[in-house]
């Protein structure tokens, strides 16, 4: 028999585990809530057409489809080897497969809106906290399955929205002790003048999946993509000059307007961050331009966001969205500007953990154990602990009578502060001994006291 294993890129949670991921979820679900979001949640798989060319050609190539049912029925398996040929030769043919797992949060949620729009009511405030799948090479921080808490608003030009939400990372982060994260931020429109100014704006594509690449491969790399996407020298050179663009806000939007100033989508793009700089200083966010974030995405048509982890973690980007002003337009449903934001949740936790900044008492799920000591006393301290239950106190009794040694390491194994101990004489006395395992402290009180203690 095979030894059992999981598919790459996939990982079981034990109770530690779950008890720290959902920490991270509930601390930033309470935020998305005091800024008025509403939850969503979508199916886990979406009909391949909803998916395919929403990403990029780079985000196509990692979206997992899955193949349909009954492929081993004699009467199609002509057409079933047929339509695997087809496959093998990187096409997609719905004999073989017509849906996916979904790749994002962000597609799947325009889809809604496109279905459903005539019963919201806008602007639509949603939030999403689901797992996503993508073909990606497993390495640290990047899985194949993963969670993406997701916060949008769609229906509204404002830019009080992107306040909003870069307010969102900051109120997040900040509460889960990530005090020196940064956020990045561009503008898909400065992108656009870059593009117009080296061949035209149907180069945006080319321009921003190598851009996106700065940080993995270097410029000399992204110049030779760039170069094999057919950009000449001069435009090649041009792209350069942009990226060298370096040094604080103020500096960076002198560079840019000096650079693109002249052209009229670049101006908007600009004048757009330089509002958000002043008012976001005001509420204690900052945000740093970078020139260089791409987010190479095709839906994204304005502001664009990246959070990035504190320099000391070697892990990258834990957040990222911007403004996408015509998403549903995609399903048939033309204007309806929307942008949104997303967690990292994997990256996060790992974070968290490399920095040791979750909270001791996170891994605590049973407050209090009752020791087993007779049929007698185990029959009361059921009671008891039902009625702390009820209390909200979370509770066990241990599940057999045993040594006082087994109880005690049961309790220490699952981090449970207090034990509670009714034996014989304490049976008499209506009396139970309580123990803080932590400090080592015991104390004796009345049965009655019980449903009081502060524990």
């Amino acid at each position: 028999m095979a030894k059992p294993s999981l598919p790459q890129g996939t990982r079981d949670f034990g109770p530690d585990i779950v008890r720290k991921r959902t920490y991270i979820l509930n601390t930033i679900r309470p935020v998305f809530e005091l800024y008025g979001f509403q939850p969503l949640e979508t199916p886990a798989m979406e009909n391949l057409d909803t998916l395919m060319g929403k990403y990029g050609e780079e985000g196509d190539k990692l979206i997992f489809k899955i193949l349909n049912n009954g492929l081993d029925n004699k009467e199609k398996e002509k057409q079933a080897r047929e339509d695997f040929e087809k496959v093998l030769l990187g096409k997609n043919t719905k004999g073989i497969t017509e849906r996916a797992l979904k790749y994002d949060l962000t597609i799947p949620f325009a889809r809604y809106v496109a279905m459903n729009h005539g019963q919201i009511t806008f602007p639509f405030k949603r939030y999403q906290i689901q797992p996503v799948w993508r073909a990606d090479r497993p390495q640290k921080g990047r899985y194949r399955e993963f969670y993406q808490c997701d916060a949008d608003v769609v229906g509204s030009n404002s830019l009080l929205n992107e306040m909003e939400l870069a307010s969102i990372y900051h109120e997040v982060f900040t509460r889960l002790g990530l005090t020196t994260y940064e956020l990045k931020i561009n503008h898909r429109k400065i992108l656009t003048a870059l593009a117009e100014i080296c061949g035209g704006a149907n180069k945006i594509t080319d321009i921003t999946i190598a851009i996106d690449k700065l940080d993995k491969i270097g410029i000399e790399k992204v110049k030779e993509e760039l170069s094999q996407r057919g950009l000449v020298p001069e435009q090649i050179n041009f792209i350069e000059k942009y990226l060298s663009i370096k040094g604080k806000n103020e500096d960076v939007l002198t560079a840019l307007k000096t650079l693109l100033g002249n052209n009229e989508t670049g101006k908007i793009g600009i004048e757009e961050i330089e509002y958000l700089l002043a008012n976001l200083k005001q509420q204690a966010v900052n945000i740093t331009i970078d020139p260089t974030l791409a987010r190479g995405l095709n839906y994204y048509t304005g502001v664009i966001f990246e959070a990035k982890a504190p320099a000391d973690v070697k892990i990258g980007s834990i957040g990222g969205g911007g403004r996408y002003d015509d998403l549903t337009g995609l399903f048939g449903v033309p204007n309806i500007p929307g942008v949104g934001i997303s967690f990292g949740v994997d990256r996060i936790y790992d974070v968290l953990e490399e920095l040791d900044l979750f909270p001791a008492d996170v891994h605590t799920g049973t407050q209090v154990l009752f020791f087993n000591l007779g049929e007698a006393e185990s029959k009361l301290a059921f009671n008891l602990m039902q009625q702390l239950r009820q209390k909200g106190v979370r509770s066990e009794l241990y599940h057999e009578q045993a040594k006082f040694d087994k109880q005690f390491k049961y309790a220490e194994k699952k981090n449970i502060p207090f034990v509670i101990i009714i034996g014989e004489k304490e049976l008499q006395e209506t009396t139970c001994n309580i123990k803080n395992l932590a400090t080592g402290q015991q104390e004796t009180i009345s049965t009655g006291s019980l449903l009081t203690y502060s524990f």
